[in-house]
């Protein structure tokens, strides 16, 4: 799952994805682990950070990164695989993909999630293991 996960939709989160990518905040870590023990089933997490400190954008600022990846582990028992980001659209990607490999290492976390379609190969070469290429694949989307 990527997107925003409000807190009260844990169980939906937990019931339906092997994996969600969208972990920013401590109060969701509880509610995963907390769906988790109800359900039986601990999906693997990845820790959203919003590496542009955008407003608009979800995830948790690098500087608490750490602690939000120690306390989803050792306080709440998530299997934390990595980290996920989406950099800001007006600047280059490569320092923020940089930044992200860097905490990933710090953490020992072998997953990063990062790089769209118009920078998968920055994305690449900087470490990502997945990428999200949907505009490639199905075309820019109809806004209104």
């Amino acid at each position: 799952m990527i997107g925003p996960l409000q807190t009260n939709k844990g169980e939906d989160a937990v019931d339906l994805f092997d994996v969600i990518e969208t972990l920013d905040r401590e109060k969701l870590a509880r509610a995963l682990a907390q769906a988790a023990e109800k359900r039986g089933r601990s999906p693997r997490v990845l820790v959203q950070v919003n590496t542009g400190a955008e407003p608009q954008k979800a995830g948790v600022l690098p500087d608490a990164a750490d602690s939000l990846i120690v306390a989803a582990r050792e306080t709440y028992g998530l299997t934390v695989d990595g980290l996920m980001c989406i950099p800001p659209a007006d600047q280059d990607a490569e320092p923020h993909f940089k930044m992200l490999r860097h905490l990933a290492d710090r953490n020992g976390l072998s997953v990063l999630s990062m790089g769209m379609s118009g920078d998968y190969e920055t994305a690449i070469r900087c470490g990502a293991t997945h990428v999200r290429v949907g505009t490639a694949l199905f075309g820019e989307r109809n806004r209104p």
